[in-house]
């Protein structure tokens, strides 16, 4: 995916993600509405999906000279909605994510995630980081990222979670990042972020699941190694996969070596995902995601 231009990402933009069953005039009718109020549209991209019928679209424009105020282009464009019978959401660049990062002891993909938000790789906020651990607090502290250390016991995980999921309210999070966070989730937990948790598994999914995935692999002699970043839902590594990577193992390679080599993949795999995710280039459907360039 190319970096938007310094100029590009300084615009007032609005981005339109949607879905609905493929039929003539979808295409035809979004692009009338937003060029009848006077936009410039930027990006448009679109795919359809014929197994499943349905078509999927993303289509951003400048909100300079835009005729609708951007608090009414929702209900202006309901009727459209309603006519293909979509699915859809609207995003506004000016409207920043908030994004709460889950991390255990392995602070490579935090490390990644805090320096690209630093050099402005990530157009969103990050309030607040979350372990069960303490391990990583210097990191946050150099990047003046509050930091909640909640420990995790076997007989306390709801309450755990419960103090989190005030954090998390306190703060206006609207994504969290599970940056090798090594403690599985409750199905209530997940339920209250429905597809707005993202989680880096350490394997090309859906090989290896579940825990220590590396030492599984090595102890297979794989070829290749990969990781996945992917939405949590209350099935264990199964959620809608929106990015992977492999790189290649051979027999000279030690466990060690791979785990090395893992480590790279993941930071970059999640990353990537995070950016789609707070860029509004994603759109979910069945267990399935498009991401648009």
């Amino acid at each position: 995916m190319t970096a938007p231009s310094s100029s590009q990402s300084q615009l007032s933009t609005a981005t339109l993600l949607l879905s609905c069953p493929d039929q003539k005039g979808v295409l035809a009718s979004v692009s009338d509405f937003v060029f009848k109020h006077n936009a410039n549209i930027l990006h448009t991209d679109a795919h359809t999906d014929p197994d499943l019928n349905l078509y999927l679209m993303r289509m951003e424009w400048d909100l300079a000279g835009f005729t609708i105020p951007a608090a009414e282009i929702a209900s202006r464009f309901e009727p459209t909605a309603q006519r293909f019978s979509m699915q859809w959401r609207l995003a506004f660049s000016s409207n920043r994510p908030r994004v709460a990062i889950f991390v255990s002891r392995n602070d490579h993909c935090l490390t990644d995630l805090l320096y690209r938000h630093e050099i402005g790789e990530l157009p969103c906020d990050i309030p607040l980081i979350i372990s069960n651990h303490d391990d990583c607090r210097r990191l946050a502290d150099f990047y003046h990222v509050p930091y909640q250390a909640i420990a995790v016991e076997k007989d306390n995980k709801l309450h755990a979670e419960d103090f989190a999921l005030t954090l998390l309210r306190e703060h206006r999070i609207g994504l969290i990042v599970l940056a090798r966070y090594m403690q599985i989730l409750s199905t209530g937990f997940i339920n209250q972020y429905g597809n707005r948790i993202i989680n880096i598994h350490h394997s090309f999914l859906p090989a290896f699941i579940g825990a220590k995935p590396y030492h599984r692999s090595y102890e297979r002699g794989v070829k290749l190694v990969g990781a996945t970043a992917h939405y949590v839902t209350e099935v264990l590594d199964e959620g809608p996969i929106i990015e992977q990577d492999v790189i290649r193992i051979s027999h000279r390679d030690s466990l060690q070596s791979l785990i090395e080599k893992g480590r790279d993949l993941e930071k970059v795999v999640l990353s990537r995902a995070v950016r789609w995710h707070v860029e509004n280039r994603i759109v979910l459907y069945g267990n399935k995601v498009a991401v648009f360039g």
